[in-house]
């Protein structure tokens, strides 16, 4: 069975910094690509960032220079490392496994 599980999101102040993480099941993440994606209210869900196994590594241009997604093969984890992060930046963060296998979500709110 497929898992991915994430933790990391909160409550944090413009300007401040986070860090996601995504414990997969070993099956998905040796062998397929991982990102985050993020739905905020009433929009739809987008790609935030995506990262190969090889570590090759794609950001939507709204977090370019701010976001860092990075994996440790060893743990079957990926990290999403959010700094500078502004109000927009506001919504549900999902794990993405292979491009179909889906996180529960974890909430990131910023604002003072």
């Amino acid at each position: 069975q497929v898992q991915l599980v994430e933790s990391g999101g909160g409550l944090v102040e413009p300007g401040g910094s986070l860090r996601l993480s995504c414990a997969a099941s070993a099956t998905i993440f040796r062998f397929y690509y991982m990102g985050w994606y993020r739905q905020a209210p009433g929009k739809e869900r987008e790609l935030v960032a995506t990262i190969t196994v090889r570590g090759n590594t794609n950001y939507a241009d709204s977090v370019k220079g701010r976001f860092t997604i990075s994996r440790d093969n060893a743990k079957n984890t990926v990290y999403l490392q959010m700094s500078s992060l502004k109000p927009e930046d506001t919504a549900v963060y999902y794990c993405n496994g292979a491009g179909q296998y889906w996180g529960q979500g974890t909430q990131v709110s910023v604002s003072s």
